[in-house]
């Protein structure tokens, strides 16, 4: 067992979604599955061997239970999960097809951890031993309370000396409690040590085009030199994150993403930083989409303690990571350490 130890922190959820690329208003049944960004990133790592710690609170009910089971089957760490509330949060996903984009509803309102305050989760215990507190722009979108909680779990991993990995995870839909997206999720992001986001949660959150990925086959050239600049400017502005990990997908086709990532990056706090680029992906039999973002953020965490001196290499790998997850069906990412490995073998 590795001696890092992650904790990720979120709201697990129950998925409803229709077979053979059927719309929500077709059929007589749903596919249920268990997922939420937070709790992807922790089956991520345990499939990839590491000591993991998930933190959510759910509903005292067979639902709640059977979720909890879904991630300690899998090798997360459960064992400080609060119980409370009276229903765990679920969303609908009707999945593309062709030309057809999918489609997320949610049902999220007043759910087990929408309802989680400062004061209840035990940090400083959870935090003794920890190396990584992983949040998300999702857990500070749903309610006050848990972005109240979210701030919490910041203040007490600085105290602690916890590095601190925020996925932007900008949710629109989400945001219905009165509080500012922007300037909320700005504040968690000026806390951080290293981060994720796809490009255009990057370009909302700084207000600020970027050179668009429009790749139709693996031979596309990045405008490095724009988005250099790019990532310095951002840089300035929230100093302390020291890796900057941001996404790029371009979906020919419902079942054809050519994807690729960008990693702004320091080997120390006064750096200098450097500006790296991943191979491009075209990935032809995408199975399923969902917490491919995710997977980065897996990736990066896992690759980052286990390649140390390889910055390189833990874009390459984060990206492998994420491409494999588009051929595992539901939210967890399955892929193995030896199956990435082949990925970059490639």
């Amino acid at each position: 067992m590795r001696k890092t130890k992650f904790v990720t922190f979120g709201e697990l959820l129950l998925r409803f979604s229709k077979d053979d690329h059927l719309r929500l208003s077709q059929g007589g049944y749903f596919t249920s599955r268990y997922g939420g960004s937070e709790a992807n990133v922790a089956v991520s790592l345990a499939t990839l061997g590491d000591n993991v710690e998930y933190i959510t609170r759910l509903p005292e009910t067979p639902v709640g239970h059977a979720g909890l089971e879904s991630l300690m089957q899998l090798g997360v760490d459960c064992h400080r999960v609060l119980f409370g509330g009276t229903r765990i949060g679920t969303y609908y996903l009707e999945p593309a097809a062709g030309m057809r984009s999918s489609r997320v509803i949610y049902d999220r309102a007043n759910s087990a951890c929408s309802e989680l305050a400062p004061g209840m989760i035990p940090w400083r215990e959870i935090l003794k031993n920890a190396t990584v507190l992983h949040v998300s722009g999702i857990t500070a979108a749903i309610s006050q309370n848990s972005a109240d909680a979210t701030f919490e779990a910041l203040d007490i991993a600085d105290e602690m000396g916890v590095k601190v990995a925020f996925d932007i995870n900008y949710r629109k839909n989400l945001w219905r409690y009165g509080a500012d997206p922007r300037e909320t999720l700005k504040r968690i992001l000026s806390r951080c040590d290293m981060m994720f986001g796809d490009a255009i949660e990057f370009e909302w959150i700084c207000q600020r085009k970027q050179p668009p990925f429009t790749a139709t086959d693996t031979q596309f050239k990045m405008q490095m030199d724009e988005y250099q600049a790019w990532f310095e400017d951002l840089h300035r502005e929230f100093p302390r994150c020291q890796k900057w990990l941001m996404g790029m997908r371009n979906m020919v086709a419902s079942s054809r993403h050519l994807l690729t990532a960008l990693l702004y990056t320091a080997d120390n706090p006064e750096g200098p930083y450097r500006l790296l680029k991943a191979p491009i992906h075209d990935i032809n039999g995408v199975v399923d989409a969902s917490g491919v973002g995710d997977a980065f953020m897996a990736g990066l965490l896992h690759s980052v303690y286990t390649y140390p001196d390889n910055a390189q290499l833990q874009l390459n790998y984060s990206l492998a990571a994420s491409a494999l997850k588009n051929t595992i069906p539901g939210d967890y990412n399955l892929a193995t350490d030896e199956e990435i490995q082949e990925v970059l073998s490639m």
